[in-house]
């Protein structure tokens, strides 16, 4: 028998979408997985007349594959990872490569990576977005480690990638745990879409009362402008369309209101602190998921915390456009915390990241693919030592057309006692980063008074600093 191009090790439904995406582009694949029952209705539903070659050890596995070999690991991240890369390695030979598509947090790259090139392996921890779909016809791969690894894997990560009108949506990331930061990035980034449309719907369903065909109207609408057009606002419009088959209520009234999550948006925060890197719309987001289980609470104190609301007064279709508006001035804010967190992070962990490449990547294949993500690469190709995204001419300009809408939708929100936390600290982003005064200048004086901590003063140049004996006064 003829060895293989390429194994994928993990048969949950990545690992098929993704061996079946390989194979499909003409690459031969072995697959294994660690329950053999798997492997076997894998080949007897999906891979039928497929260039597949089932494996039932790893010793086969490795063995069906041609040298170097290049083996894709999708299994749960964290020790399964380490488990299944620990049984690879004596098996191995100089030169071959293990690839990480799942979401490995990007310590654990660092490490993986440092431990295997040492033993004359190669390894490459690569971010794969875009859900089931995406895998099987094409993802957004942000791919890290060496180049040299990089462009051993080029033409097949090229042809399985998603293809849009400047390219495949994958690029060289980075070295070491690059491609698995960026990826993390990414998903807090889709934290954020994620919750500011939950908002707009939220406020659109209580604040105005629309019904579920008419929050399709709204949403598939939407979806058809240039600045909202989006694979997460295209599948909200398609979400209202569907009624439950036993009620034939919308579904979506009858799903509980307590989303999950796997760990990369609190991941994110936790690097965003570590950095010193405000990403306040993805602190709300998580915030928003972790309030959202605390069900059983929430439904005692709808009982006792009771408040006087009512619904808004004003015309319906002109607060339609101010909330779409809310929307797109706090998903700029979004990106432009994502953005400034991968720049800081490229600066810190020496990633040499290219940001217009990054949104590039993310056109096609990924969750938050969107339109307005040329805008973006466009605006770091002109200006890569772009500060802030908030700075770049299009977005300045847009931004400060539209606060007044967004300013009005986060006043009707409270009033209504309609939480927006998403767009609340989105505009509370804009406004801090554009004020030349915060009030700190009284924090840092607590500070001095109680712990000796000192300051600076706008009187003096930077970097100097001073004491006061403030009781002393």
């Amino acid at each position: 028998m003829a060895k293989r191009t390429f194994g994928v090790i993990g048969l949950a439904v990545m690992g098929e979408n993704l061996a079946l995406n390989v194979e499909s582009r003409g690459f031969p694949i072995a697959v294994y997985n660690r329950t053999a029952s798997k492997t076997e209705a894998f080949m007897a539903k999906r891979a039928v007349g497929k260039d597949v070659v089932p494996t039932y050890s790893l010793e086969e596995f490795v063995n069906a594959l041609e040298c170097p070999r290049k083996i894709l690991v999708m299994v749960k991240a964290g020790k399964p990872v380490d488990a299944v890369i620990d049984q690879l390695k004596p098996l191995l030979d100089e030169g071959d490569m293990i690839i990480d598509g799942g979401n490995s947090l990007y310590n654990d790259t660092e490490r993986r990576t440092n431990d295997l090139e040492a033993t004359g392996l190669g390894f490459v921890g690569m971010g794969v977005s875009g859900g089931e779909e995406g895998a099987l016809n094409g993802p957004s791969l942000m791919p890290g480690g060496t180049e040299a690894a990089y462009r051993e894997l080029e033409p097949i990560l090229t042809k399985i990638a998603a293809q849009v009108d400047d390219g495949a949506c994958v690029t060289y990331v980075g070295p070491r745990g690059a491609g698995h930061y960026v990826k993390m990035v990414h998903n807090g980034i889709e934290y954020g879409d994620m919750q500011l449309i939950a908002e707009a719907y939220d406020l659109m369903k209580n604040a105005l009362n629309l019904s579920s065909e008419e929050l399709h109207q709204v949403f598939a609408q939407w979806n058809k402008t240039d600045e909202l057009n989006s694979f997460l606002i295209e599948i909200t419009a398609d979400i209202f369309t569907n009624r439950d088959s036993e009620t034939d209520l919308p579904l979506v009234d009858l799903i509980l209101d307590a989303a999950g999550q796997k760990g990369t948006g609190r991941w994110t925060v936790v690097s965003s602190l570590e950095l010193g890197v405000p990403i306040p719309t993805m602190y709300a987001a998580v915030n928003a998921r972790v309030m959202s289980a605390y069900k059983d609470e929430r439904m005692a104190a709808a009982k006792d915390l009771t408040i006087s609301t009512g619904v808004y007064e004003g015309d319906k279709q002109a607060f339609i456009n101010k909330i779409r508006d809310a929307l797109y001035c706090s998903k700029m804010c979004s990106y432009a915390q994502g953005m400034a967190l991968l720049s800081k992070a490229s600066q810190e962990f020496n990633y040499n990241l290219d940001l217009a490449e990054t949104a590039r990547i993310w056109k096609g294949g990924c969750i938050i693919r969107a339109g307005f993500l040329d805008k973006i690469k466009n605006a770091y190709r002109e200006n890569p030592r772009l500060a802030n995204l908030l700075l770049a001419p299009e977005f300045r300009q847009t931004i400060l057309d539209r606060q007044e809408a967004w300013r009005e939708v986060l006043s009707v929100s409270n009033t209504l006692g309609i939480p927006v936390p998403a767009f609340s600290a989105s505009l509370d982003y804009f406004d801090s980063y554009r004020r030349d005064r915060l009030p700190q200048n009284l924090t840092q004086a607590q500070r001095d008074y109680f712990g000796a901590h000192t300051y600076e003063r706008v009187d003096k140049p930077r970097g100097e600093f001073f004491h006061t004996e403030w009781m002393a006064k």
